[in-house]
Parts: C-alpha cells; structure tokens; sequence
C-alpha cells in the first residue's frame, strides 16, 4: 500500500518483525470484515454440497472473545492474525483454540500412537469435513486475495506446507484431488466432483479405494 506506515516488534526468539501500523479502529473492523468475508464465501462453498448446517455454523469460534481480539490485536490484512501471533511469540493460542473446536481442520484429527515415525498419527478425516475443508481453504484464499484470486490459489498454498502435513492418506487423497481438479478445471468440477463423493459417503467408513481414487502423491 502507497504511503504504507510499519512498526517494528521483537518476537520470542529475540529477532525484528515488521508489521503495518494500523489503528484500533482499522484492526478491529478490518478483522470483523475479514471473517465474515471468509464465512460467507464457506458458506456459498458449503451450500452448492448441501451441507447447509456446516455452512451456517462455520468457524463461529473465530467471534469467541479467545480468538476475536487475538485476531484484532494482530490484524494485518494480508495474512491470518494468528500466522502473526506464531511469528512473535512462537505460537498461537488463538489458533490452538480455534483447530480443538472446529472439525474441518485436519490437525482436530491427530492422535498419538507409539506406531508412528513421530509419535503422531492422522485420523480418517469423515468426508463431510473433508469437503467443508476444501470450501474453507478457496475461502481463506478469496478473502486475503481479493480480486487476485485464481482457483489454482488453495493449491498453491497447501503445497507450500503439503510436506509437513500429518494427514490420514484417504483423507490426503480426496483433498488433493479436489484441490488439483480446482486448479486445472475450474471450481465448479471441483465441487461436482465433492458432490459425487458425498453420494457414496459422508462419515469416515471409507478408503481412497472404495472413492475410486488411486492415491499416489501429487507433484
């Protein structure tokens, strides 16, 4: 932005954080603004599968005093809040908060077990919160893009963090190619092809097999 005023902030590791000055009044309406644009567009993502309750309740966690002023004391504009909260002091309580109550995130879906590589497992995700994930991550990109969205943007950025993710494989399958179909054809295939499999199931009895997706993982 033009004439942009920046402040600068010490973070937990002792480093300089760079962030844009902004008043009260800016953070805290552009925060409201900026979550209500993201629910609304969930909710339009949502309705077109007929997951009309998903729709509606959507993220209502986000306007809980835990996350809502934690939002509007590191509001930017251009990035999550609580992106900024890790930034500075090394995690976000408003984000541990927020993926323990709302079931569209994978990390809700993470267990221990002495199996795993890291002591860590992704659960079977069932697909009704597979599908409003999708919605959640175009609507993330909608709203911090503006008119630069592009279909390709939830892609893009899921690949940037897609090799750190602790996800189920069923799970990481459905997700890639809904978010592979929407970059390469567009989102209404993408939400047809969410629609087709929320015919055959919407719990988590089932396998990246039985949906006829043969995983193997993307590039």
């Amino acid at each position: 932005m033009k004439n942009e005023k920046y402040i600068i902030k010490k973070n937990i590791y002792g480093g300089n954080i760079r962030l844009p000055e902004r008043s009260l009044p800016e953070r805290f309406f552009g925060h409201l603004s900026t979550i209500t644009k993201h629910k609304l567009y969930v909710a339009s993502g949502c309705f077109k599968l007929r997951l009309y309750r998903q729709g509606l309740l959507h993220d209502m966690s986000k306007y809980s005093p835990s996350e809502f002023f934690t939002g509007v004391a590191h509001y930017v504009g251009d990035r999550s809040p609580n992106a900024v909260e890790r930034e500075l002091y090394g995690m976000s309580k408003a984000w541990l908060h927020h993926k323990g109550r709302n079931k569209h995130h994978f990390e809700y879906w993470t267990d221990f077990s002495s199996k795993a590589p890291g002591g860590v497992i992704g659960c079977r995700m069932p697909l009704r919160y597979v599908a409003e994930m999708v919605c959640d991550r175009r609507a993330a990109c909608m709203a911090y893009h503006g008119s630069d969205y592009k279909p390709s943007d939830a892609w893009d950025y899921y690949v940037r963090t897609r090799d750190r993710v602790i996800m189920h494989p069923d799970t990481r399958a459905v997700l890639e190619k809904a978010l592979v179909i929407m970059r390469d054809e567009g989102e209404d295939a993408a939400f047809g092809f969410l629609r087709d499999i929320l015919k055959k199931e919407k719990g988590s009895d089932y396998t990246a097999e039985s949906l006829g997706l043969d995983y193997t993982p993307l590039n």
